[in-house]
């Protein structure tokens, strides 16, 4: 346990530089003893390890320092192999670089967890795009992300929802894959956006280099961006009675989450079917929503979903001469 300890207090001093006892003792979880203790003995075994003192002191390695342990386990290994996706890969324009990074990596493993990693690859495989779905077609996702890599801002056109274009300079910070579909985080006059690679028609780059805003958290920023537009999108709720043999279609259909979250205040009526409240974008997106489900569901309010549920069967059973 201490060996893989001191193995990662070396590797972080190693990525990250300069860090004080209490930043070592946050990562690896122990106390400011302990790091005291697992310093002195890495000191010991040879590292050229050595503190600054005072307020912006801390411990790091000698300038030139680096190990060529890379203290990578078999089960470590192989998530590596799992991690690496194919498909974004080459859309980036990286798909010759993983596969040649993802054979050095190979070749340097020790046997063991070379024979994971290989199986791990063999044996899993992750498909990004949804069922009956193909990827998008992102002819600028690679420009975008050299972009996003070098810090050159662009200027784009886009295609908004509907026929309408616009034009755009930006800043791109990030890109984040969700779904199969990639989207771009952007600063644009003095706020940042989100925009889907797909819908920009071109894009050129402008002259210079953009400073990034120190306190942008990619990850934070796409978290509050996706809880916000599941805000935005349900308008409304309705009141359903729902056969317990569609609970598995409603769910596909709406969301697992989303199910989950209405069946918490779920009841059920004398014929055991389940009454919930489902949240709905609008009246007639809901209405070929819910439609899916056919005799398993019926929509007991708001009453204006109710009708244009009625006015539906009355056409499919003009349509089918019923």
């Amino acid at each position: 346990m201490r060996a893989s300890r001191l193995l990662s207090l070396l590797l972080l001093l190693q990525t990250r530089g300069r860090m004080t006892a209490a930043e070592i003792s946050t990562e690896l979880e122990v106390s400011i003893r302990t790091v005291y203790r697992d310093v002195e003995a890495l000191s010991a075994a040879g590292v050229p390890v050595y503190a600054d003192r005072g307020p912006a002191g801390g411990y790091q390695l000698l300038d030139g320092y680096r190990t060529r342990l890379t203290g990578l386990t078999a089960a470590e290994a192989a998530s590596l192999f799992l991690a690496g996706l194919p498909g974004p890969a080459a859309d980036l324009g990286l798909g010759e670089v993983a596969a040649a990074a993802e054979l050095k990596v190979l070749a340097a493993l020790p046997p063991e967890p070379r024979s994971q990693a290989a199986m791990m690859r063999e044996r899993f495989h992750l498909d990004v795009p949804g069922w009956y779905r193909s990827g998008e077609e992102v002819p600028h996702l690679a420009e975008v992300a050299e972009a996003v890599w070098e810090q050159r801002p662009l200027r784009m056109r886009y295609r908004r929802w509907g026929p309408e274009e616009v034009e755009r300079d930006i800043h791109p910070y990030g890109l984040v894959l969700k779904g199969g579909s990639w989207y771009l985080a952007a600063e644009t006059s003095g706020d940042f956006r989100t925009y889907r690679i797909a819908r920009i028609l071109s894009v050129h780059p402008l002259p210079g280099r953009f400073e990034r805003r120190p306190d942008f958290d990619l990850v934070d920023f796409w978290r509050r961006f996706a809880a916000d537009f599941a805000a935005r999108m349900y308008t409304g709720t309705a009141r359903i009675r729902l056969h317990p043999d569609s609970l598995g279609l409603l769910r596909y259909t709406l969301g697992n989450d989303t199910v989950e979250e209405s069946l918490a205040a779920a009841t059920s009526d004398p014929d055991g079917r389940i009454l919930l409240s489902v949240p709905i974008e609008s009246l007639r997106h809901a209405r070929w929503q819910l439609l899916r489900l056919g005799s398993g569901l019926e929509v007991l309010d708001p009453p204006e979903l109710r009708d244009l549920m009625a006015e539906a069967v009355r056409e499919l059973a003009k349509m089918y001469g019923v």
